[in-house]
């Protein structure tokens, strides 16, 4: 019997050396691009109201002065978000280009910025004018803003929901700053000047650069609702 020989078994190649570049760039992960929030993609006035009827409150809650700064920025920010509501998308168009018109005039007549994006609830008042950037990401019912007011972003590229949070019955004192995906709970009070960074409780006075919380003053008729009793002591039915 004859046998063949084997054909011998290739060996496999030998690995090649990646060069110094080649190994830095494997072991380096692809940056992460964060994705963006969008803003603005619905009407977000208050639900329940009709523009009018809005548009009336608002006057009346800026003790019927039509010549109040704050209310014409406030009329320009609920036209803004009403006309999200226009379908289809074509007829939307003119409407649009008057709110940037108006949006534009209120910032270099007036020294507001509020824009459309911003959710704002009702009865907020803007007391005087100037210097205002209302970069919000939400600001809640009966809330009061003053003169040289900025809200916004802590730092340039951040996504723009990490905004301030205003819930209902704030009073915010000129000047002052609030910076970052804050919240300011409700009832609470910002003083003059003051830069926050951090969240505030509800029933907070927050004063100083940078701020901090000097007094909680919680209503007597909370702290029954919270016990469960009535303001006189007895218990609540």
């Amino acid at each position: 019997m004859t046998t063949t020989p084997q054909e011998a078994t290739p060996s496999p190649p030998a690995p090649q050396l990646a060069t110094p570049t080649e190994a830095v760039a494997r072991a380096t992960p692809l940056p992460v691009v964060p994705t963006r929030t969008v803003l603005g993609a619905v009407n977000q006035n208050p639900s329940g109201i009709g523009l009018f009827a809005l548009l009336r409150e608002d006057l009346r809650t800026h003790e019927n002065d039509l010549f109040s700064q704050g209310f014409w920025a406030l009329a320009v920010h609920r036209f803004g978000n009403w006309r999200m509501s226009v379908r289809p998308k074509v007829f939307r168009f003119p409407f649009t280009l008057l709110y940037r018109f108006l949006n534009k005039w209120v910032e270099i007549l007036c020294g507001i910025k509020l824009s459309y994006t911003v959710k704002v609830g009702r009865r907020v008042h803007i007391w005087h004018f100037g210097g205002m950037i209302l970069g919000a990401r939400a600001i809640g019912d009966d809330v009061h803003l003053r003169q040289n007011t900025t809200l916004g972003v802590a730092r340039r590229g951040d996504d723009p929901i990490k905004k301030p949070t205003l819930e209902d019955r704030c009073d915010i004192g000129a000047g002052a700053v609030l910076a970052g995906g804050i919240t300011i709970g409700h009832d609470s009070v910002v003083g003059a000047n003051a830069v926050v960074l951090h969240d505030v409780p509800p029933y907070s006075v927050a004063v100083g650069i940078p701020a901090k919380v000097i007094k909680t003053r919680i209503p007597m008729e909370a702290i029954a609702q919270a016990t469960h009793c009535t303001p006189n002591g007895g218990q609540a039915s």
